[in-house]
């Protein structure tokens, strides 16, 4: 390894932060190859930016904030590539309402649990195709997606309806599906987050979260990664995640093996490896941003994500790279490879937009998939729906957690959906705790006289103040529908004597097919 310790030290936090440096021209690219980027605007690319991208700046992500309308998307990407031919232009984009499109037209499909319920891989690949082919449209060519954690912990509170479900063999040909579909429409898919996220009780967006469980137990989890990579995803996003089997001391983003041994060695993957983003509690609490891309570099990480827009926190990742690369910290190689990785990768997918027409994909494929994901019955869930119906000027009550920073949320909502369907419905819409669930649940229950109630919650097990109010509703309304959009509690149906619906997710067609079961006869 040619030593940086003999380049000339400079005094860095007096230099502007986007100084050149004196590494070899080649070496600071492939630094630079290792970052993705947030920014903020609609149009036209922040000045700061422009320099990052003009000496090799890897990526791009994208958010809400990028987003006006479909057209400006496109100017906005090609824009990027006029400055740099070969970035990836990237965005999270799982479907069920995970996604930054809204505003431009995203197709409209259910998350991944309702299609592993489905359990059609072949509507799972017409959803992950209309997903990739409006990617395509809008000249971006990465999706951090699909999912490939299970739901293993009945109480982790970020993977739930974002995953297939817990049985690996599903998960597994839903995986394929998805990242052949997605491939087809040359569009780079990313399986995430590995090894694994859901036997968490934590969300890592919020703090350290530990998967105590042995390594016999953590090895299921590993297997949808492990087809994912036999299904040539070309690249996996890392956890937050601390596992004591695997690493007792640092989380998988950071850990040499889990992303050396296992991944790369076990695994057999030679694809580009991204972070989760570096802001995300788990890593800026413990380590720092800056610390957080040098130590996941050192482990095995090619790429970095800097979600937030102030480009400021990039530049100090990036300096603190250069700086480990010049005290003899990180290794030239270790940068070197993991930029060759996303060289190849951006040789791949970046250089295939092109100016012609994006073939059309299946517009109603996700419609198709949230219908056929809904179930019910008289006796609770179970296979199909049955004769559940609330019937035509009905009270709704939807109740769901505030919504999640970092989770896009379209202001979809069940009420919304059922009204759409039937202007003589009524209720209320409510994503926090009640100041005094006895008195509102009275309110309801006077307000609900003589029409149709229904009552829906959304991982009402993670959050008492929705269990409290959904059973003292029920308690006055034997006759209530009850309604679950996240997952099932165990005890729903018991507490319903009309019955008890599930969608297995919150996204607009999620909610749209519930309704139409709900009113009856659409």
């Amino acid at each position: 390894m040619k030593s940086m310790k003999s380049m000339q030290q400079q005094p860095r936090n007096h230099l502007p932060l986007d100084l050149p440096l004196d590494l070899p021209v080649d070496l600071d690219e492939a630094v630079h190859r290792c970052l993705v980027a947030g920014f903020d605007g609609t149009t036209g690319v922040p000045d700061t930016l422009k320099r990052l991208i003009e000496r090799g700046l890897g990526g791009v992500i994208l958010f809400t904030r990028n987003v006006r309308d479909a057209g400006q998307v496109r100017r906005l990407t090609d824009e990027l590539r006029a400055l740099r031919p070969d970035l990836l232009v990237a965005i999270d984009n799982e479907g069920g309402g995970i996604g930054h499109l809204v505003a431009a037209g995203a197709p409209e499909v259910p998350g991944s649990y309702a299609l592993g319920v489905v359990d059609d891989p072949d509507l799972t690949a017409r959803c992950a195709d209309a997903l990739a082919g409006h990617l395509s449209s809008l000249g971006i060519t990465v999706s951090y997606a699909p999912v490939a954690d299970l739901q293993y912990h009945p109480d982790n509170p970020i993977v739930r309806t974002r995953s297939f479900g817990s049985d690996p063999e599903l998960a597994a040909r839903h995986l394929r599906a998805w990242i052949t579909a997605t491939e087809a429409r040359g569009v780079a898919s990313c399986a995430k987050h590995f090894p694994g996220h859901g036997g968490t009780v934590t969300d890592s967006h919020h703090e350290m979260a530990v998967d105590l469980r042995s390594y016999d137990e953590i090895r299921a989890d590993v297997e949808p990664f492990r087809a994912a990579v036999a299904a040539g995803v070309p690249m996996l996003m890392s956890a937050h995640v601390v596992y004591p089997a695997l690493d007792p001391e640092r989380p998988a983003t950071l850990s040499r093996r889990i992303l050396g041994d296992l991944l790369r060695h076990d695994l057999g993957f030679d694809g580009v490896l991204v972070s989760d983003a570096l802001e995300m509690k788990a890593i800026a609490d413990r380590y720092g941003e800056a610390a957080g891309a040098r130590l996941a570099l050192a482990a095995g990480a090619d790429q970095v994500i800097v979600a937030v827009p102030d480009l400021a926190t990039t530049l100090a990742c990036r300096d603190a790279v250069i700086d480990a690369l010049r005290d003899g910290m990180l290794a030239e190689e270790r940068v070197r490879e993991a930029a060759g990785r996303v060289r190849k990768l951006a040789e791949r997918y970046a250089g295939a937009v092109g100016e012609g027409a994006v073939a059309p994909w299946d517009a109603g494929a996700g419609l198709d998939a949230a219908r056929r994901a809904v179930r019910g019955g008289a006796a609770g869930f179970g296979d199909g729906v049955g004769a559940v119906s609330a019937g035509r000027g009905a009270y709704v009550v939807d109740l769901f957690p505030p919504p999640h920073p970092a989770l896009n949320w379209g202001g979809e909502d069940l009420l919304s959906e059922v009204r759409a369907l039937d202007p003589t419905a009524a209720g209320m819409v409510l994503n926090e705790a009640p100041v005094d669930p006895a008195a509102l649940a009275e309110g309801i229950l006077w307000w609900a006289v003589g029409v149709p109630l229904v009552v829906a919650t959304s991982d009402a097990g993670l959050y008492p103040w929705q269990e409290e109010l959904r059973d003292a509703l029920v308690a006055g309304r034997g006759d209530a529908v009850v309604v679950e959009t996240g997952l099932t509690d165990g005890g729903v149906g018991a507490r319903s004597g009309a019955g008890a619906l599930c969608s297995y997710g919150r996204g607009r067609v999620n909610l749209r097919a519930l309704a139409e079961v709900l009113v009856g006869g659409v």
